[in-house]
C-alpha cells in the first residue's frame, strides 16, 4: 500500500478533459459535480467578447475582452479553440493552461465536439475526451421538457441539434450512458483516475526508477 501512495505523488502532467453532450444529457450536471468533487480539477476560463452579467467576476467566470483584443489573440494563435455564440466570440487561451499543465493541474472543459476537435489538432497528447450519451431520444426529449424553460419549437431545434452532436460519438475516446447521474458519474471518474495513472503523463517515474534500479 505503502508503493502505491509513493506513486500517487510523482509528479505528473495535467491533462485537458472533455465533457461533451448534447443539451440535456447531462453534460453540465456532470461538470459541477467534478467540480465539487475533486480538488485536483478546475474549470478552464475562456475568454469573451461578450459584455459581463450580474455577479460575473473577469478571470473568474470568463476573461471580459474587446474585440479587438480578441482579434489580436486569434492572430497570434493564442486560443486551443475559438467560435462565435449569438453575435459574441468564446475561446480558450493557452498561455495560463499550458504552463498549469506542466504543473500537474488538471483542466475540464464543456465543449461541443467541434471545440473538441480543435483542442485535438492544438495539443492531442493531453486531451482526454468523453462523450455522455442520453439512454434514449425519446428520454431525451423528457428531460428538455421536464426543464419547462423552452417551447415545443425549440425542443424541436434541440433535438435536431442533438442528433448532428450524437453522430460524432465516434470521435470520442470514451463514451459512457447517462441513465443514471450517480452511476454516469463514478464511470466518468473511473476515466479521469485512469488517464491521470497513464504511463506518459508520469513524468515523475523515470526519476522514481532510476532510484529504485539504483
Amino acid at each position: 500500500m505503502a508503493d502505491f501512495k509513493t506513486i500517487d505523488k510523482l509528479h505528473r502532467r495535467g491533462l485537458l478533459f472533455i465533457l461533451s453532450s448534447p443539451s440535456g444529457a447531462g453534460k453540465t450536471t456532470l461538470s459541477r459535480m467534478l467540480l465539487a468533487a475533486d480538488a485536483d480539477i478546475k474549470l478552464s476560463v475562456s475568454a469573451t467578447t461578450r459584455p459581463p452579467r450580474p455577479g460575473e467576476e473577469d478571470g473568474v467566470h470568463y476573461h471580459f475582452v474587446s474585440d479587438a483584443k480578441f482579434d489580436a489573440m486569434v492572430e497570434e494563435d493564442d486560443f486551443y479553440e475559438w467560435a462565435e455564440v449569438f453575435g459574441y466570440r468564446y475561446g480558450t487561451p493557452k498561455g495560463h493552461i499550458r504552463e498549469g499543465l506542466k504543473e500537474g493541474q488538471d483542466y475540464l472543459f464543456d465543449i461541443d465536439w467541434q471545440g473538441t476537435q480543435q483542442l485535438y489538432q492544438k495539443d492531442q497528447q493531453d486531451v482526454v475526451s468523453v462523450f455522455i450519451l442520453p439512454p434514449s431520444l425519446a428520454e431525451l426529449r423528457r428531460r428538455l421538457e421536464e426543464r419547462a424553460q423552452d417551447s415545443d419549437d425549440v425542443i424541436d431545434g434541440r433535438m435536431e441539434r442533438a442528433r448532428a452532436e450524437i453522430s460524432h460519438w465516434a470521435e470520442y475516446d470514451y463514451v459512457v450512458i447517462n441513465d443514471n447521474v450517480d452511476e454516469c458519474f463514478d464511470r466518468v471518474r473511473e476515466v479521469l483516475d485512469a488517464e491521470r495513472m497513464r504511463r506518459t503523463r508520469q513524468t515523475g517515474l523515470i526519476p522514481f526508477v532510476r532510484e529504485l534500479m539504483g
